[in-house]
């Protein structure tokens, strides 16, 4: 997958995919908002958010992540505590850097409705830090519950969106053909 010649032998290597009712162009700007200080994690929380509520609605002013750009993980923005955009292809994928370590998040649509989200991260621990306890039971035990409430987050608010898009063609449809006087068909193919 992309980016994983950053990371050779990764100590972990944790790969997640769901797939989204939605688009990829309404998926995407739920990803390029994520992060601390931004829109959320869309996840629990209390547990990574400091108890600050996750954006429910896509927010302009995080829509313009580029390359080069951080997206933090906590407070701080450092080389330890935020990932650094190193690709980008709009609506596609994203892939950050840190410690040599990389997170993706690819976008593949399945058909005219639907996209499947795959987040994969790789990296390897760093045994001599300090903090390598800590950092263990976070990446072992935490975080997969924390990226499924996320991945499922992602797919709550995407879906919303479509469920809007739908919604407003199907009227502007229905308005269209008030406009034009025919009656509207029936799915037998008659009219009423």
């Amino acid at each position: 997958m992309p980016g994983d010649d950053v990371c050779q032998r990764p100590q972990l290597n944790a790969t997640r995919a769901v797939t989204i009712g939605a688009r990829p162009e309404e998926v995407w700007p739920w990803l390029v908002q994520w992060g601390w200080n931004r829109a959320g994690f869309y996840s629990y929380d209390l547990l990574d958010n400091r108890g600050r509520r996750s954006a429910e609605e896509i927010l302009p002013r995080f829509q313009r992540l580029a390359v080069g750009d951080w997206v933090p993980m906590s407070g701080n923005t450092t080389p330890y505590t935020a990932f650094r955009v190193t690709r980008l292809e709009p609506g596609k994928l994203m892939l950050w850097e840190k410690g040599g370590g990389t997170w993706l998040w690819l976008l593949e649509p399945i058909d005219s409705e639907h996209t499947r989200l795959i987040t994969r991260m790789r990296g390897r621990y760093r045994w001599t830090r300090p903090t390598i306890v800590t950092e263990l039971m976070l990446m072992e035990i935490g975080d997969p519950f924390m990226m499924r409430k996320c991945l499922l987050g992602i797919t709550q608010r995407a879906e919303r969106l479509a469920t809007r898009r739908r919604l407003s063609s199907a009227g502007a449809a229905g308005r269209r053909l008030a406009a034009s006087g025919r009656p509207p068909v029936t799915a037998e193919g008659g009219t009423r």
